[in-house]
């Protein structure tokens, strides 16, 4: 049996690996997703500065979207990786809520940007005439402006109250994070109330949003339906179809997950869904959305000839 040298105040994360081969190799597995996450978020972020090319609202908002996944990405998994490596499980009460509360800010600003994103699409397709109006630099300071004060007024909230209530004597936290739910399960309290809060707010940030993506990207689809050109409609179909995948393996888990009442909630369940929006989301939004387009990879190109001469 495991000891951990932590005062009574410490949480103990128990983590996402067992300590088997099978566990070994998901947790390499894990290590090579959070790198290539780290080069295509960065890669993202350096491009859209460095190239006058791409100083348009759409890769505006995809600069911030890879902000947000490379802090996102960074506060779970070094964590859970040292833990697993060193076999040091514990956090600090303080830590569990920093943790706690930049996951919320930054999962909060995703799901707000991701909708901003969809709504860049729809303008565009949709309404071309209009967009340098609607899309305008000071709409796109202001998406990603409220994203993050949103996000943090939201995870200020629900930290706020993991942080005050009663604990019991047990503080192993069955999650690779400091998830406020699990931590729940830990209270010395009734928090149904609280539960109700969840409730709300994950209605707030993960349904009506998704709802929104899922019906501005059924205008672009109608939209892209009368098109002239076939090759021009494939491709506008392709990348509809697979913006919409990449969302949905977003919003579908934390969704799922958050909504859920407690009773039929399983702690092996909630960690396997949280690693696509913790782990594989901020992997594949690079790809998805700008490693795939030809402007960002003339970009690169460009970045490339530029540092050969």
């Amino acid at each position: 049996m495991e000891y951990y040298n932590h005062t009574s105040t410490d949480f103990i994360l128990l983590g996402l690996f067992p300590p088997s081969r099978i566990g070994l190799f998901f947790f390499i597995l894990v290590i090579l997703i959070f790198v290539m996450s780290l080069i295509g978020n960065l890669s993202m972020i350096l491009l859209i500065f460095l190239d006058e090319h791409l100083h348009t609202p759409m890769y505006f908002l995809l600069s911030q979207l890879s902000l947000v996944d490379l802090n996102y990405i960074c506060t779970i998994v070094p964590k859970m990786a040292s833990g697993y490596v060193f076999g040091n499980k514990s956090i600090s009460f303080i830590g569990c809520g920093v943790q706690s509360f930049f996951f919320l800010t930054l999962a909060g600003a995703e799901t707000l940007l991701l909708t901003s994103m969809a709504y860049d699409r729809y303008v565009a397709i949709c309404f071309p005439l209009h967009y340098s109006t609607r899309m305008s630099k000071q709409s796109c300071v202001l998406m990603i402006t409220g994203s993050w004060i949103m996000g943090s007024i939201n995870a200020g909230a629900h930290t706020a109250y993991a942080l005050h209530i009663p604990y019991c004597q047990s503080r192993d936290i069955n999650h690779f994070f400091c998830d406020v739910p699990a931590m729940l399960t830990l209270a010395c309290m009734d928090t149904s109330v609280y539960e109700y809060t969840v409730f709300v707010s994950t209605t707030l940030f993960l349904v009506i949003p998704f709802i929104i993506i899922a019906c501005s990207y059924g205008r672009v689809l109608l939209a892209v339906h009368h098109m002239q050109s076939a090759e021009g409609r494939k491709k506008a179909y392709s990348t509809c179809t697979t913006h919409l995948t990449v969302v949905t393996f977003y919003y579908a888990p934390f969704a799922y997950t958050y909504l859920r009442p407690r009773s039929l909630r399983s702690p092996t369940e909630d960690k396997v869904l949280a690693v696509f929006y913790t782990i594989l989301t901020p992997m594949l939004n690079p790809v998805i959305y700008s490693l795939r387009n030809k402007e960002v990879m003339g970009a690169f190109r460009r970045l490339i000839q530029g540092i050969i001469s």
